[in-house]
């Protein structure tokens, strides 16, 4: 065992006494140590319940002879974090929560692991680390919050968004607000669309890292805790048979993520986390994949914002299983994968049923025959971008409109919500990227302002920053290289024309080569924002979002 290293022999002496202080007995010395990495806290509703979810899985492993012990990972809320520097803090924790675990994990010489994530950053992060660890590891999340009901209808935390955007439209009264702001967000869990949380934990059963229902499961579930008992009891027959995070992870384990992510509708910061754990396996994740694998992948369901239906929804129609049960039928999926259940993609999925076509639709009636991103390449976004195309209305997937240029977010919600935003216009938010933040903010404040005032059916928006899942309508993230190091988005000015053809996965300005190459001699960059503590050192290391904003050495 690789707990040995600080539990067995003479020279481990002192080490056992600090065990002995820790109350451990000679009997659980001699068993397998298994470290539960818990992102509880109690500011982040998606991780308010984690604590029970960690019991749970300290039954499980205690139950199936292991020595459970925990330690923790931040996590931030994004949506508190949302539209203020805040958010200059998301996407940064993604490397820390990584490094932090590596850390204990390694120091302390765990023979196995289980991921306790829930929002954003915390699974893509904790997966960066579980293939950097590489020992057996098997990941169980808090689960989804079941959606909100406002006047019959089923709402989430993006119907609150743009009810801010309604009230500044003059179509929604103060009351009308306040009834949202209570009733959206009914229980614990992350929030209830296929937001960037549950398109993470949905991807981690495509991957084969989690079992099946930990996508979708709500939080509020018994279910749930007896998932989190079987996860506990799952790591440790991983770790009686080896079988490890890289032995999973694979090149083709990640296309099977995309290609569920396509089906699914993700959200676009997908788009940000396969490349970053793909890049810790060595595999080197050319975001233009995605259209590849568009071209042939149905999207068979629009769960909000895309669509009515929510995370609820999708579990109760069969869950991540039955969307990939549908795949294979088009021989879509790499069936020989392993999993953190011991079998295959394939024996894992042969009995999945899909329980109701109007959440996951069938092969014979898709939302589209085309997957739910995009990865859009043309003179503004040499590098690439990226749209959820499921979300963007069919009067968006080829526009062109005059640009509206803003050096930041907060300056473009103000011309939105003073009504200087009119249809047809396409907003430019730059210097937004991650280095130019630094730390790529979110824009549901804008996409959400535009969809509340009426315009999310005749208004873009571009940014080298990025999207919540929450955010729908032609939003187009991540250009590619950002502002900050000179791309082309720097150079636009206002008025330019730029056309957005999301089929033909372009995106231009229509300005000349020499036009562009004189503005060029005359950029300058720009002050950094930010020049002291993390996130001046995260701005000197992280690469470009086409690369998935991860840190590299200069």
């Amino acid at each position: 065992m690789r707990s040995d290293h600080v539990k067995t022999g003479m020279q481990q002496a002192p080490h056992r006494s600090l065990f002995h202080a820790l109350g451990f007995t000679e009997e659980e010395m001699r068993k397998p140590m298994v470290g539960i990495v818990s992102s509880y806290n109690e500011i982040v509703p998606g991780h308010m319940n984690l604590d029970k979810i960690v019991e749970a899985v300290k039954m499980g492993v205690a139950e199936a002879g292991g020595v459970p012990v925990v330690f923790p990972a931040i996590a931030v809320c994004d949506g508190i974090a949302m539209g203020h520097v805040g958010m200059k803090y998301s996407l940064v924790t993604r490397d820390l929560i990584a490094d932090s675990t590596e850390c204990m994990a390694l120091a302390h010489q765990f023979d196995a692991l289980v991921m306790v994530p829930n929002c954003d950053k915390n699974v893509p992060g904790l997966l960066m680390a579980a293939a950097r660890i590489n020992v057996p590891t098997v990941f169980v999340s808090g689960g989804p919050m079941l959606a909100g009901r406002v006047k019959g209808q089923k709402r989430s935390l993006s119907s609150m968004f743009e009810a801010v955007g309604s009230h500044a439209a003059g179509t929604m009264s103060e009351e009308e607000v306040r009834e949202f702001e209570e009733k959206v967000c009914p229980t614990c869990g992350s929030c209830s669309g296929m937001y960037t949380a549950n398109s993470m934990n949905c991807l981690t059963e495509a991957l084969g890292m989690g079992l099946r229902g930990n996508g979708t499961i709500p939080a509020v579930y018994s279910e749930r805790i007896k998932l989190a008992k079987h996860t506990g009891m799952a790591v440790m027959e991983m770790l009686k048979r080896n079988i490890c995070p890289r032995d999973i992870m694979t090149k083709e384990a990640v296309l099977n993520a995309l290609t569920v992510d396509m089906a699914l509708g993700c959200s676009t910061n997908s788009m940000l986390h396969l490349p970053a754990i793909a890049h810790e396996i060595g595999f080197d994740f050319d975001i233009a994949l995605a259209n590849e694998i568009s071209e042939k992948t149905p999207n068979l369901c629009h769960l909000a914002p895309a669509g009515p239906t929510y995370m609820e929804d999708l579990n109760e129609a069969g869950g991540v299983y039955a969307v990939m049960r549908e795949l294979s039928e088009l021989g879509l999926l790499q069936e020989e994968c392993m999993t953190v259940t011991g079998k295959t993609v394939g024996e894992n999925i042969k009995d999945a049923v899909n329980k109701d076509p109007e959440v996951i639709r069938p092969l014979d009636n898709p939302y589209s025959k085309t997957g739910g991103l995009a990865v859009l390449k043309g003179n503004l976004a040499p590098d690439g971008s990226v749209v959820k195309r499921s979300a963007v209305v069919p009067e968006m997937m080829v526009h062109e409109g005059p640009a509206r240029v803003f050096e930041c977010e907060e300056d473009a919600i103000e011309a939105i919500k003073s009504g200087k935003i009119v249809a047809g216009d396409v907003v430019v938010i730059r210097y937004e990227g991650p280095k130019g933040g630094p730390g790529m903010r979110e824009m549901l404040n804008p996409t959400s302002a535009i969809a509340g005032m009426g315009l999310g059916s005749s208004v873009a928006l571009i940014t080298d920053g990025r999207f919540s899942g929450a955010s729908r309508g032609a939003s187009i993230g991540h250009v590619s290289p950002e502002a900050a190091v000179g791309g082309p988005i720097a150079l636009v000015e206002e008025g330019d024309m730029i056309r957005i053809d999301i089929p033909n996965y372009s995106l231009n300005v229509k300005v000349t080569d020499e036009v562009l190459a004189e503005r060029r001699a005359k950029w300058e960059p720009r002050e950094p924002k930010v020049n002291t503590g993390y996130l001046a050192r995260y701005r000197e290391m992280v690469t470009s979002g086409n690369r998935g904003a991860i840190l590299e050495k200069k």
